[in-house]
């Protein structure tokens, strides 16, 4: 028996499902949570990712906060795999923010953490709460001070 221990990125995919139509709440980090978000041309290169999987027919964006090192986003799937949305997010946005910045290597970790979200739940509840990050991570007095976020209903 094989007592290697796994990689957390490898613990997140077990069970894991894609189900059309289905809102999923995404949150991925960068490398080593390394604040490689904070400047403008960094952050807006993963904005501007997800516009283009939402454009493109992917996904249904409804919320994001794109924070100096991690992601919140909140989605329905549309016409795509849960795993190819994120490995096209974190592809693409990855080769322009290392040239955004002048540098090479990894930009985002490994894995990534999906919940399915239930029909019952209030998704409008839960995209107030993404927003808010910036507001408890004190990087602002209010969330209008912040640039990197967006929410369908506000």
């Amino acid at each position: 028996m094989d007592t290697t221990p796994q990689p957390h990125s490898q613990a997140l995919r077990r069970g894991r499902v894609s189900l059309q139509h289905q809102a999923y709440l995404i949150t991925t980090c960068t490398h080593e949570r390394l604040p490689l978000l904070s400047a403008w041309s960094p952050a807006r290169c993963v904005v501007k990712e997800m516009q283009a999987l939402d454009q493109d027919g992917w996904v249904s964006s409804l919320s994001y906060v794109v924070m100096p090192d991690h992601l919140h986003w909140l989605l329905v799937l549309d016409d795509a795999e849960l795993g190819g949305v994120v490995k096209r997010l974190k592809g693409r946005s990855a080769i322009t923010i290392n040239a955004s910045l002048n540098r090479r290597g990894p930009v985002w970790q490994p894995g990534y953490h999906d919940r399915a979200l239930r029909r019952e739940e209030d998704l409008r509840s839960i995209a107030r709460y993404i927003v808010a990050n910036p507001l408890r991570a004190g990087l602002v007095d209010t969330i209008g001070q912040y640039p990197f976020w967006d929410a369908k209903w506000l």
